[in-house]
């Protein structure tokens, strides 16, 4: 039986906690023995979302086999950090120095901080904390834009959905890669990433513009990259004209609505090129006809 305990500090956002707790549940569900707890600092904890939790004061008794896993709080602007209590930073120090693992999610990163686990170790958060921390812990090497990062039984995910593809992780360390693939169906992952993957996909990183109608046309590619879509057929869909556009997209994003469309399919090929995929069924599977314009892609990005 392996235990994880969750360290709930106040607001906490709720996906940090329930992305890993669900995870590991379904894990245990699937017959791997975990056993989840919930401590914290005081009787009852709000949630950033304006849940309040309850959980227990008292900690339970540890092996090295267990894990203990702070999630993410709201960090208010400028930022406050939660405060963690002496008792809570050497609970976590006894365990990791027993041999245990900890671990966080986005913000949690800074009560691993607090007492004292990422001096000298490699750690990341989210993307919009990573300056911060690094400012707060100069011991530690903050790495930016992955979504995991793991450093002597020390690991750091960024924000808010990379606790599943934390926990994720650590199932299939334990238990092979197989019963992470299984824990991840049973959640209707869509694709499990891994550390080195950029905290924002393709889709999300070309979406920080207000233009409502290239927003149309990249709801459309996103939802077909693999088929063929002519730029008339995409203006039309944006009620304007190729010239209009391929103006528009190139200002909102970056790219041309094609070259878009291909950054998809050469991000949705490595991952199955990651799973052991051919370059011909990776190819095939998001719309080339065969690999030679697939690896092109790939040296050009």
């Amino acid at each position: 039986m392996s235990r994880v305990v969750f360290l709930l500090l106040p607001g906490l956002h709720l996906l940090d906690l329930a992305g890993p707790a669900q995870a590991f549940s379904t894990a245990a569900g699937l017959g791997h023995r975990y056993q989840l707890s919930y401590v914290a600092q005081g009787d009852e904890v709000v949630s950033a979302q304006g849940l309040p939790l309850h959980a227990d004061t008292s900690w339970p008794a540890l092996t090295r086999d267990d894990l203990v896993l702070v999630p993410g709080s709201r960090v208010a602007d400028p930022p406050r950090w939660p405060k963690l209590h002496a008792a809570s930073a050497e609970r976590l120090r006894a365990h990791h120095a027993a041999g245990g693992t900890v671990a966080s999610v986005c913000s949690g990163a800074d009560a691993l901080g607090q007492a004292g686990l990422l001096r000298g170790r490699r750690c990341t958060t989210h993307h919009d904390l990573q300056d911060e921390l690094a400012r707060r812990y100069p011991a530690a090497s903050v790495v930016r834009d992955v979504l995991f990062v793991e450093d002597d039984r020390v690991i750091t995910s960024a924000g808010i959905a990379s606790g599943i593809d934390l926990a994720l992780h650590l199932v299939a360390t334990r238990h092979g890669p197989g019963a992470a693939a299984r824990v991840a169906r049973g959640m209707v992952v869509y694709a499990r990433r891994n550390g080195d993957d950029q905290q924002a996909s393709a889709m999300l990183r070309h979406r920080s513009h207000l233009n409502d109608a290239v927003h149309r046309v990249q709801d459309l590619i996103d939802a077909r990259f693999a088929e063929s879509l002519p730029l008339a057929a995409l203006a039309a869909a944006a009620g304007c004209s190729e010239r209009t556009l391929t103006r528009s997209f190139v200002r909102a994003t970056g790219l041309t609505p094609l070259r878009y469309q291909q950054v998809l399919r050469a991000e949705r090929a490595e991952h199955l090129l990651s799973r052991g995929a051919t370059a011909e069924a990776a190819a095939h599977a998001v719309g080339f006809a065969d690999a030679r314009m697939l690896r092109r892609l790939r040296s050009r990005t």
